[in-house]
């Protein structure tokens, strides 16, 4: 990099952070977690959505820059679909790295792009959704290109492993744009189909172990349990849920077969999701809440959200006295509570150390 660069570089890091503007948040190693022993990852990278994203998403098309997302951690909006730490946080930390930063900021904090890159990506999934975000096709894009540029080569990437959620918006996307029923399984089979294809190419450009997220229970969310009071959930998105998570066991076992390996594996959300509903074999030290179905922050009325405001100013939404007594923060994303009871969980804790065998 020539002077010039390099001053411009400093120059527009300088002006995101005295102006105002929305601004990365360096994670740290969380004080929870504890570095074992094995193979030592020395990089990750992070694909999907907003339960992985922590500051991708642009200002003008989530609400994750708003208030009064991030009051816990770091006490304001730092892009995380939460009001503090987001999976990808707890994922590195049980690696013992800190969070890798968001990939808009690669340029700005070019020194951390050793450690690896976040492509997530909020609101959006494998193939297009709503949001006029990367799906997870051109996320995978971004890191070919880095290779390209010679940023990254196959040996370092020896050294790396990639973490990918998929929380479900293909599916809120299909049922948004009218998708029938009856074609429901199809359309989960391509979704798998397509999760699948996108492993094996994040495999085969060098990284060396690919851990993917299980399908919470959808029809558990505060966006589905809302219509009943918080009370119960909705046990037919719980089976179609069920169907995807049973496919992408099978599209993993698959994948292992075929590389003669165990480098694919799956981080068991959902087990771990279920655990903490029903309250059992929670790790020492770890959180129970209240109603676990609802949130701590919500629209007042249908069409109004976290976050929401209208013209005047004037805030729509809910907002709870605590959040560390809520499992979910708004609709559909935990609280950094949630997410650390998530982690405690014998189901979290035993697939996370697929990491490092």
């Amino acid at each position: 990099m020539d002077a010039q660069s390099f001053l411009f570089s400093v120059f527009c890091f300088l002006f995101y952070f005295l102006s105002g503007e929305p601004q990365v948040v360096e994670g740290t190693r969380l004080s929870w977690t504890s570095s074992p022993f094995g193979f030592k990852p020395k990089m990750l990278f992070a694909f999907g959505d907003s339960y992985a994203d922590t500051g991708n998403t642009k200002i003008a098309v989530t609400r994750s820059w708003h208030f009064p997302y991030g009051i816990t951690f770091p006490g304001k909006p730092s892009g995380r679909f939460s009001d503090g730490f987001v999976s990808t946080d707890f994922v590195a930390g049980y690696l013992g790295m800190k969070t890798p930063i968001p990939y808009r900021w690669r340029k700005e904090l070019s020194g951390r792009v050793k450690y690896g890159l976040n492509f997530a990506y909020g609101g959006t999934g494998v193939f297009d959704t709503l949001v006029a975000e990367p799906n997870m096709t051109t996320q995978i894009d971004f890191l070919q290109q880095l290779i390209n540029d010679s940023v990254y080569t196959k040996r370092v990437l020896r050294t790396s492993v990639a973490f990918v959620s998929l929380a479900g918006n293909d599916y809120s996307y299909y049922l948004e744009t009218n998708g029938s029923f009856t074609a429901f399984p199809g359309f989960i089979q391509s979704v798998v189909d397509q999760l699948t294809v996108n492993m094996k190419r994040i495999h085969d450009l060098g990284v060396r172990k690919i851990g993917v997220m299980s399908l919470i229970p959808l029809g558990c969310t505060p966006q589905n349990t809302a219509a009943s009071s918080f009370e119960r959930c909705n046990e037919t998105e719980n089976d179609l849920v069920m169907l995807h998570n049973n496919l992408l066991l099978q599209a993993v076992n698959t994948l292992n077969q075929q590389t003669n390996s165990t480098l694919f594996f799956i981080i068991d959300l959902h087990n771990a999701f279920s655990t903490v509903f029903n309250g059992t074999e929670i790790h020492q030290g770890s959180p129970t809440f209240e109603n676990p179905f609802e949130p701590c922050c919500f629209g007042v009325t249908e069409g109004f959200f976290c976050g929401s405001v209208d013209e005047n100013g004037e805030k729509k939404y809910t907002l709870c006295s605590n959040p560390k007594t809520k499992l979910f923060w708004d609709g559909n994303h935990p609280t950094s509570e949630g997410w650390r009871a998530i982690y405690s969980t014998p189901a979290f804790q035993n697939t996370l150390k697929q990491f490092i065998d």
